[in-house]
């Protein structure tokens, strides 16, 4: 089992995706170090396709990119392209079949196909599958094999007797939810996006050849050169002919904001602007929006370190390092002792004492979930000697479940709905507690608000959630409404 000392993750986006046309080149170790920089999106499972021209092989497993791969296995999938994969799980159980890329046969060959994100529609469209001819019945089938969406997806395009570019026409204009592929037939590498661009998706240029990717960050690894975005409602095809393009639907962009916040690399460019350089803008707002007289402001590592610079840049309060990260526990199977479970969140991270005995610290991190973590870190800095623990979000409340790809409790397991930021603050044991505001945020990215999607801080969806998922959402809201 995969264990939280906490019991309080970050949360997952579900996954990242990466494709190669480079004929030439080793294409399946290109992957490899794709989904490498992919990893933070995805650690459950890794896996690739690659295809020579005659066939599709696809290998894939449950564990990290390092355990999946290994040198013998890269050195046997040669061809001129690949599709590559990292997933965390939002739909579907974390089991191997479920693992991606997906594979079909198809009429003309075969189909691999990895996706990012989360389709809203899914009982629409198995009946859409289910309606087809005979030989669509038989591979539905087959897809009910998996619990996913990407099957699904799979399946649909299967079905089509034409060429892929067809069957992608066909299906991608009747997805809703958030969606990024990459897929491929045995010639040709495709890549598409859902028309609100809530998940992000890059093209790049290989001295002889093409690559897309969830991040800008994977294309510096592989030594391509950042081109742009994949439009949202666009379908790009990659093949010996070169690179054609097409809309499948009217764009409406609607990035994700959690990207600027938590899930995106630092290092990764979205809009034009580098991460890093938001996140410290981030920090730089919640200081004038959060002033706190301080001795010391330090960053809950990772995520929380561009927005602790930030912080003290624009407040004048000198930045430390006050905790160590223990890189190396972020996946563990092993059952740990009761000992082990007291000690917490030490496992992931402690502090330096001689750096933070006696201060005043400012404390600045990117979210607050359950606010399992935050309690256990503002006691540990106390024990460890801080004479005040004042916590700063760089994010605002998150009150509402995501349903395009992000992996965040239910409204029922969040703590943000049911309590004020006073009554938050009394929870965690901090001396005070702030998050930036949905204004500040949203004017920190340089991004105009109607082309983000908020949905998770203030519930505005830009696409319908499930009918069911609805109704229970609004009787939640209502009771709250009736405690309160």
């Amino acid at each position: 089992m995969r264990f939280d000392p906490v019991g309080d993750p970050k949360p997952n986006e579900e996954c990242g995706v990466f494709g190669v046309w480079a004929p030439g080149e080793e294409v399946a170790k290109l992957t490899y170090y794709g989904l490498f920089a992919l990893q933070h999106r995805g650690q459950e499972s890794a896996g690739m396709a690659v295809s020579n021209g005659d066939r599709i092989m696809v290998f894939k497993d449950m564990g990290l990119v390092s355990q999946v791969f290994d040198e013998p296995t890269l050195n046997s999938l040669t061809g001129h392209l690949a599709i590559g994969h990292d997933r965390y799980s939002t739909t579907g159980a974390s089991v191997w079949k479920n693992a991606q890329p997906t594979f079909r046969s198809t009429h003309n060959g075969g189909l691999a196909l990895a996706h990012n994100g989360n389709l809203t529609n899914t009982e629409e469209l198995e009946a859409w599958l289910r309606s087809r001819d005979e030989h669509a019945k038989i591979i539905a089938k087959d897809s009910m094999d998996s619990t996913n969406d990407t099957s699904l997806v799979t399946a649909l395009l299967a079905t089509f007797p034409g060429t892929t570019w067809d069957a992608a026409l066909n299906v991608l204009p009747r997805l809703e939810g958030a969606f990024c592929f990459t897929f491929m037939d045995s010639s040709a590498l495709y890549a598409a996006r859902d028309p609100q661009g809530i998940r992000p998706l890059v093209l790049g240029r290989l001295e002889r050849g093409w690559v897309v990717a969830s991040e800008t960050a994977a294309l510096d690894i592989v030594g391509a050169t950042f081109i742009r975005e994949v439009e949202p409602g666009e379908l790009i095809a990659i093949d010996s002919g070169g690179l054609r393009s097409v809309r499948f639907a009217e764009a409406n962009p609607k990035g994700c904001l959690f990207e600027y916040v938590y899930l995106a690399r630092p290092d990764t460019v979205i809009a034009d602007r580098r991460v890093h350089s938001v996140r410290v803008e981030i920090g730089r707002t919640l200081a004038m929006e959060a002033p706190v007289d301080a001795d010391l402001v330090i960053p809950t590592p990772e995520s929380g370190i561009p927005s602790a610079i930030g912080y003290a840049e624009a407040s004048g309060i000198p930045y430390g390092l006050g905790l160590v990260k223990n890189s190396y526990v972020g996946r563990t199977f092993i059952e740990p002792s009761q000992t082990i479970r007291q000690l917490g969140i030490r496992l992931k991270l402690n502090p330096i004492r001689d750096v933070i005995e006696g201060k005043r610290l400012v404390v600045v991190d990117d979210s607050i979930v359950r606010g399992n973590t935050q309690r256990a870190l503002v006691k540990m800095l106390r024990e460890a000697g801080a004479a005040e623990v004042h916590v700063r979000i760089s994010s605002p409340p998150v009150e509402w479940p995501c349903f395009y790809g992000i992996d965040f409790a239910t409204r029922a397991e969040l703590i943000a709905p049911g309590m004020s930021t006073e009554e938050i603050c009394r929870s965690i044991g901090a001396d005070s507690l702030a998050y930036i505001s949905l204004e500040g945020l949203v004017a920190s990215t340089g991004v105009p608000k109607r082309r983000l999607c908020r949905a998770c801080f203030d519930g505005q969806y830009p696409l319908p959630v499930p009918a069911g998922v609805a109704e229970e959402m609004r009787l939640n809201v209502q009771q709250e409404e009736t405690d309160e």
